[in-house]
């Protein structure tokens, strides 16, 4: 396996020696459809940037992204300040990029705290069913009811608006989705024979739903998830829009806009570069969403 050629053999191999080839010659394979998708490569190549951008701020900002120079407000683009300046004279490139920061990173607590929250309860709700899953399903209703931005609107306006009360509030609203599409998977693989098999093996309910059902639906969860980051990352702004998330003089691409909307007639540049840059994070998502999609979801190959 010292060449690629021989690895790519090693890969693809028809009779693996091992369950570690075999897996993966599966990631090997799905990497091979993923490819041919070129709407989602360069979805994935966006997202990557964008990561990359947020992450290298300190590094690639011109300014200092909360220096106010009022002599300087509102400037054009210039050599000095690529995207030019806000309101205060803070370089709006700057702001841009740690804006990103904030925006990207409320996207992955949220992600991080919903995907397992609605697994957990997805899982249980489907392998139990009975009581368990007319109670957990009867609270996932519940949520679903409101409108995502309402109720987070609600839960915000309940405490104090900052960074910390919009992810959970964005968490609090995001989960039923992914509760409800666990439970369909594991109502689908829970009278199996593998997991029937399992289940003679004396394994207790809590590991074949940890070790057997989960795995299985994870698949799933990755494509909602992905799909589900546009949504996210529009909410998150709309919050910061609104004043709810958030506060200045922090650079969040939804508080930038909020602050700069009364100049979109005149200075444009200063609301459009956030506008654009929240419209290319979300379109990126959605199209490694829609490759994922193809690939992992079996209904669709």
């Amino acid at each position: 396996m010292s060449t690629p050629a021989a690895l790519r053999d090693w890969l693809i191999t028809e009779t693996p020696s091992s369950r570690r080839q075999a897996a993966w010659g599966r990631r090997y394979r799905l990497w091979c459809d993923f490819r041919r998708n070129p709407l989602a490569i360069g979805g994935l190549a966006t997202v990557v940037l964008l990561i990359v951008l947020c992450l290298a701020a300190p590094l690639l900002a011109t300014h200092d992204p909360g220096q106010q120079t009022l002599t300087n407000r509102l400037a054009a683009p210039s050599a000095e300040h690529w995207l030019g300046t806000d309101e205060l004279g803070r370089d709006v490139y700057s702001r841009l990029l740690y804006g990103g920061r904030v925006t990207l990173g409320m996207v992955v607590a949220v992600v991080l705290l919903v995907a397992p929250l609605g697994l957990a309860v997805g899982c249980i709700a489907g392998y139990f069913g009975g009581l368990a899953d007319r109670v957990l399903m009867r609270v996932t209703d519940v949520f679903l009811a409101f409108p995502r931005l309402i109720l987070a609107l609600a839960f915000v306006a309940a405490i104090k608006p900052g960074i910390t009360s919009a992810i959970a509030a964005i968490a609090l609203t995001a989960w039923p989705p992914y509760a409800r599409l666990a439970r369909a998977e594991t109502m689908t693989v829970r009278n199996t024979d593998y997991i029937a098999a399992v289940r003679l093996t004396g394994a207790s309910p809590w590991r074949i739903i940890l070790r057997h059902v989960t795995p299985m639906c994870t698949q799933s969860l990755i494509v909602r998830v992905t799909l589900d980051m546009s949504s996210i990352i529009l909410t998150a702004a709309s919050l910061g829009f609104l004043g709810m998330g958030a506060q200045p003089p922090s650079p969040e691409w939804g508080t930038m806009i909020a602050t700069a909307r009364r100049f979109i007639l005149t200075e444009w540049w200063v609301p459009l570069v956030p506008a654009i840059a929240i419209f290319v994070a979300s379109l990126a998502f959605n199209l490694l969403g829609d490759g994922l999609r193809d690939v992992l979801d079996p209904k669709q190959r």
